[in-house]
């Protein structure tokens, strides 16, 4: 065997090794055409360098995500075996923000759910956004202790703030639960907050002083042991894409305390008129069932990147 041949040998083993340390442990074959979540499922890590959101809520992905603390001085994350304790600085120093604030309200401190996963983008199960790391569940709980292990966080059921009727609050609803959704729709970072119908029904008749506030609180199905709130584009993020209609669009008036909100305790709870004809609605296509061809092509760069 020649010199040449022995270099030829040895060059395209070194590359070979050297492609082999630098790969990302988790690739995109196109050709496979996987869910996207079963690939950003594999990320245990964020993406180094700057802190991106990119794309829309329940349709994009993060860069350099930011882990919040599994345990601060103000609060716990709740379900820790999920590594979703991931998201944008903003809302990382939202959440901190807002702990401190229902402290002085009168709470040990929050339950924070899910944020976004390491690199962001569709989730396995539980969320149809959470994607851009802009968006934090945080419990209707009141923590009695902010010393929970791991182990009692995985399994602790959170507080339902709901009658079984859907139609209002249970007693475990308080005074402090809407202080401290006046504190986090306050908050100028914050686009919206989801929560349960009759929550937002509560606070419009019994809340004093100006409501302006509520326009943000948007009644959704389901949200009765969680808020969810939704962060704003950060400035300087031409990626991150906003949502639309905005909370005063939508509004028909400027706290959102109207007819379009009884609604959701009234005619959509009435069961449907069985002389009436169905109509077929083609499902739409589903955050667990976009590939990476649905997401922004930016999201590419995100799980082959280090």
């Amino acid at each position: 065997m020649g010199k040449k041949h022995v270099f030829y040998i040895r060059k395209k083993l070194l590359i070979f090794l050297f492609l082999l340390l630098t790969k990302p442990s988790f690739g995109h074959d196109p050709n496979q055409n996987l869910p996207a979540n079963k690939i950003f499922e594999k990320f245990n890590l964020p993406t180094v360098g700057e802190s991106k959101p990119i794309g829309f809520y329940a349709k994009g992905c993060l860069s350099g995500g930011v882990q919040l603390s599994d345990t601060g001085p103000n609060w716990q994350i709740m379900r820790p075996s999920r590594n979703r304790n991931w998201g944008h600085p903003s809302v990382i120093s939202y959440i901190k923000d807002l702990s401190k604030s229902a402290t002085q309200i009168g709470w040990k401190g929050l339950y924070i759910g899910d944020i976004a996963a390491p690199r962001g983008g569709p989730m396995p199960y539980g969320h149809q956004s959470h994607q851009t790391g802009l968006d934090v569940d945080i419990w209707l709980t009141p923590p009695k202790s902010l010393t929970l292990t791991k182990k009692e966080r995985d399994k602790i059921k959170a507080v339902s703030v709901r009658k079984k009727n859907l139609k209002e609050v249970n007693n475990n609803w308080t005074l402090n639960h809407a202080k401290i959704l006046k504190a986090a729709a306050s908050d100028n970072r914050v686009d919206r907050i989801f929560i349960n119908a009759p929550a937002k029904i509560w606070m419009c008749e019994n809340m004093e002083g100006s409501k302006k506030w509520l326009q943000k609180i948007r009644p959704i199905w389901g949200h009765h042991s969680h808020f969810h709130v939704r962060l704003k584009c950060p400035k300087a993020s031409p990626e991150c894409v906003k949502q639309k209609p905005t909370v005063t669009q939508i509004s028909k008036s400027p706290t959102g305390c109207d007819n379009t909100l009884y609604w959701w305790v009234t005619k959509a709870l009435e069961p449907p008129d069985p002389n009436k004809k169905k109509t077929i609605i083609k499902k739409k296509k589903g955050a667990r069932d976009y590939t990476m061809n649905d997401l922004p092509k930016m999201c590419l760069n995100i799980i082959h990147g280090k």
